[in-house]
């Protein structure tokens, strides 16, 4: 199979992905940790599991993820990007069904910085006319 030793890097916030995708039954390991075991949601399966509903390739491939950083939504994104760009290079023609389904899209979106003379990144310290 085209694609099964290739490791793709997915990103979300601050946590970066390594993904590795084999043929399978549909096993999903994460930081050497079943799915469930390691992100303790639901939710956070069903976001992982997203681009095999979309793509009808539930249950073939097992998925070898290592994460680190972030906290565990932003992994959760991270691995899902992975598996996105892992499934195109499986397959091209995917990518119409991800690419419309907005897996194939890093999302910018991170945490802005704290500026010098505020409390936060945009609070501002309470202000008194004398």
């Amino acid at each position: 199979m085209k694609g099964a030793t290739n490791i793709v890097v997915g990103r979300r916030k601050n946590s970066i992905a390594r993904v590795r995708l084999s043929p399978g039954t549909g096993q999903i390991v994460i930081n050497k940790r079943d799915v469930l075991d390691y992100l303790k949601r639901e939710v956070l399966k069903m976001v992982i599991e997203q681009p095999f509903q979309v793509t009808d390739t539930i249950g073939k491939y097992d998925v070898y993820a290592n994460v680190s950083g972030g906290g565990l939504a932003g992994q959760a994104g991270a691995i899902r990007l992975g598996i996105s760009r892992a499934l195109l290079k499986v397959n091209d023609e995917f990518r119409p069904v991800l690419k419309k389904s907005g897996f194939l899209t890093r999302d910018p979106r991170m945490k802005e910085r704290k500026k010098y003379g505020l409390a936060g990144a945009r609070k501002r310290f309470q202000f008194s006319k004398r």
